[in-house]
């Protein structure tokens, strides 16, 4: 069955395009909201961090951004493309600079060249009076090689000679503000100036983006709501440190999904301290979920599951959606080209007659499994209607092959 269209106004901002070989990723304007991510390999090492932002590309990170930080690591970027490129790769790099972006990117015109975009954070383009030149520095390079931007302002690395100043200000008035208020109010005017001195310098408006980054879900909701009312630029979402597994997950979801419902938001990216050993692909996976369910986009089919209880002590249909749940993920590498639409797909695996066959006729496939107590038989509906009742051993088996049959049937390539 299909899903709703959203009904959610986007905020209107300018649109911004980056490049490569011949494909182009837009930003704002009437454009999906797109997923990003990044790196946490040594950028130094360019086999290893071409292999990561292939594994976040094909996990659906329609941007990668990567650590420039030394000349090893920028030296190493155009070498990082060049393997993307032999494996046919071809999502955009951004290059985060701190500090010597300025010398790196006039140093080595080929890491300028071969990045799509350039992330800049006014807190840490110097201090005193190299501050101007040096983002001076930056911009006029990408100007000149017509480079969008990211200009990131970051709680935790603000501009503190603005700070100090609007904290003097806010001193002299007869109430001042709140500490917090005058911080939020420094992100904001920190990214706008900058913004607008780019602007100065030739770099035309619609190829700036703006983030405003905090690591607490009220002040980010916050922040960018008055962001987003003085200006048009594309905004970048994300808490600057969402936290480890189930905290960064919630705290994403919850200050994104606020702002996103809202019209909010043109590029968003799950900051997820990762688990030992974990893929790094799981920030992507959880940008991704956070948008398809609030129906903004579809990245892969969806697996509705019930929670459990007493009528359902078997795990069958837990491990039954869980299987279901990887092979629809590992299969959309290979559907996305031939079976277009079929991401807006959705299939429902229950356990018990309460609410099973109810939601497996609301999804396009769905499958009853029996509870506690209940006759040995799993009814499968098919875009509402009943069309077999699966028994025995190979029930999983089979569901499975029901779904590869309506994939086929359905989402036909035109």
């Amino acid at each position: 069955m299909s899903t709703a269209p959203s009904m959610i106004q986007r905020r209107k901002s300018r649109q911004s395009v980056l490049e490569w070989a011949g494909h182009r990723v837009t930003v704002g304007g009437d454009a999906p909201v797109r997923v990003q991510s990044m790196t946490n390999t040594d950028t130094a090492d360019a086999i290893s961090t071409a292999i990561q932002v292939k594994e976040l590309a094909r996990a659906g990170s329609e941007l990668v951004r990567i650590t420039v930080d030394t000349p090893a690591a920028a030296a190493a970027v155009p070498a990082i493309r060049e393997q993307l490129d032999k494996m046919d790769i071809f999502v955009p790099l951004v290059g985060d600079f701190h500090y010597n972006g300025h010398t790196l990117l006039k140093d080595y015109p080929d890491c300028a060249k071969a990045l799509s975009k350039y992330r800049i954070n006014p807190g840490n383009v110097g201090q005193g009076a190299k501050r101007d030149v040096q983002f001076s520095q930056m911009i006029e390079m990408a100007c000149q090689y017509e480079k969008p931007i990211r200009i990131g302002v970051n709680w935790g690395s603000l501009d503190q000679d603005l700070l100090a100043k609007l904290l003097d200000q806010n001193a002299a008035l007869s109430s001042p503000k709140e500490l917090r208020e005058v911080m939020a109010e420094a992100l904001i005017q920190s990214a706008l100036q900058s913004a607008s001195r780019a602007e100065e310098l030739g770099l035309p408006g619609h190829q700036i983006t703006l983030s405003c980054k905090v690591s607490a879900v009220q002040d980010l909701i916050a922040v960018y709501r008055d962001l987003a009312q003085r200006c048009d630029y594309p905004l970048h979402l994300g808490l600057t440190e969402a936290g480890m597994g189930s905290k960064g997950i919630v705290a994403s979801t919850a200050a994104l999904s606020v702002l996103l419902q809202e019209g909010i938001g043109d590029t968003i990216r799950i900051s997820l301290t990762p688990e030992p050993g974990a893929p790094r692909e799981n920030e992507v996976i959880v940008a991704q979920e956070i948008l398809q369910t609030m129906g903004l986009r579809h990245f892969t089919p969806m697996v509705i599951a019930c929670p459990g209880c007493g009528r359902t002590t078997s795990t069958y249909f837990q491990e039954l959606a869980s299987q279901i749940q990887s092979y629809l993920r590992h299969q959309m590498p290979i559907w996305k080209k031939s079976h277009p639409g079929v991401e807006s797909m959705n299939v429902a695996v229950m356990g018990c007659i309460v609410n099973g066959p109810g939601e497996s006729k609301h999804a396009n496939i769905g499958i009853s499994l029996p509870g506690t107590g209940e006759s040995p038989a799993a009814p499968v509906f098919v875009d509402g209607v009943k069309v077999k009742t699966l028994r025995g051993d190979k029930i999983a088996e089979e569901f499975q092959v029901i779904v590869d049959e309506y994939v086929k049937n359905t989402y036909r390539t035109k």
